[in-house]
């Protein structure tokens, strides 16, 4: 039985709320041994499409009480430097990103010699392997081999069916299969758009107070094909 709440709900990056499966095995296999703080390996690095959950994973092993940046935002060499300067641990996500700044350059690959030099534990994540990287130091790059490395994809039907099905127990909802067939046929094959397909369902059902079914998941799609926001 669908239930209506009137509170927002934020999304949860903890391993207990990662959607596993094929592609994702080793990465989340790899995150949970970086974050075991008993476990030797302390250098880890992702890479795989946007919207496969690399995100997820390190601000899994970041934690709620642990620094994260992303280079998807404006930083500074002085903001990285005096983020992780005190912290147990070196999170820094789209490593793909990265500006053509030597300064921002210099300071992260300082950072990554301090962390690896005291045992401390690495975890960063990019779109894609370490050598086809720009604008990073080559020695960081080359560095990044050392450890673990593990790939994520979720190009398949089923991961993509377990991910949408996974978003929507986190919001306390039951969505049928065909409706989560129907958004597979009629979306974007990309993780992230097939979340916000939901998202944009799942708003407007908890605006009209109606049930999330086959119908109401072809208004939506009518609506927003017409500009409608939702």
């Amino acid at each position: 039985m669908q239930q209506f709440f009137d509170f927002p709900v934020s999304p949860d990056f903890s391993f207990d709320s990662f959607v596993p499966c094929e592609g994702n095995a080793a990465a989340l296999r790899f995150a949970l041994r970086i974050a075991d703080t008993s476990d030797p390996e302390s250098l880890l690095y992702l890479y795989g499409p946007s919207g496969s959950g690399k995100t997820h994973l390190l601000r899994s092993i970041a934690g709620s009480n642990l620094p994260y940046i992303s280079l998807r935002e404006p930083v500074s060499p002085e903001r990285l430097v005096s983020t992780f300067c005190a912290a147990d641990r070196l999170v820094v996500d789209d490593l793909q990103n990265m500006p053509d700044d030597p300064d921002l350059r210099r300071a992260l690959w300082q950072l990554f010699n301090e962390f690896h030099t005291s045992g401390r534990t690495i975890a960063m994540a990019g779109a894609t392997p370490p050598r086809d990287l720009g604008n990073m130091d080559d020695h960081l790059t080359s560095r990044l081999l050392w450890g673990l490395v593990a790939r994520l994809d979720t190009s398949d039907d089923s991961s993509r069916r377990m991910i949408i099905k996974k978003v929507a127990d986190d919001h306390q909802i039951r969505i049928p299969d065909e409706v989560v067939d129907y958004i597979l046929a009629t979306t974007s094959r990309e993780v992230g758009t097939l979340i916000t397909c939901f998202h944009q369902l799942y708003r407007f059902s908890m605006a009209q107070k109606r049930r999330i079914t086959l119908p109401l998941a072809r208004e939506v799609r009518e609506l927003t094909l017409t500009g409608f926001v939702l």
